[in-house]
């Protein structure tokens, strides 16, 4: 598959974009993870990556995983959560729908700058982070 290419300066592209994109990639990454599982029910695979993708999950996750964002990462995330949105998801809290957006924009620009082993490692550890929050191992602060 050739993969079209957003040309110029990645620092020019409007989080919206990286938002836009990671939110694909992040969709992609979860479904590809649940489909792992070997259940071939795909109503069953749609509510589990629904857990994954929910905003409330991503800004858990993200809020646990901040101190762990690199300098340009958190410029990333910053610029994006403090972005006026045009619309907010019906099924989360502002604050909540603003943090997810930001985790969305850094996995669009991990992608669009070709950081293929930053990427995966923010998305396993996104996964670490979910599951130890769902087995209660950590607590979400802020």
């Amino acid at each position: 598959m050739i993969i079209p290419v957003i040309n110029g300066d990645i620092r020019e592209v409007s989080t919206s974009v990286l938002a836009y994109v990671g939110d694909a990639v992040f969709e992609l990454y979860i479904r590809l993870h649940v489909a792992s599982r070997k259940i071939s029910k795909s109503g069953t695979l749609h509510k589990q990556a629904i857990m994954h993708v929910r905003a409330q999950a991503q800004a858990n996750a993200v809020r646990v995983l901040l101190p762990e964002l690199t300098e340009e990462e958190t410029m990333v995330f910053r610029r994006a959560k403090n972005s006026n949105p045009v619309s907010m998801a019906k099924n989360a809290s502002p604050s909540d729908y603003k943090y997810a957006t930001g985790l969305e924009a850094v996995i669009g620009y991990l992608y669009l700058t070709d950081q293929n082993e930053r990427l995966d490692h923010i998305l396993l550890r996104i996964l670490t982070i979910e599951s130890a929050l769902e087995k209660g191992e950590i607590e979400v602060h802020g």
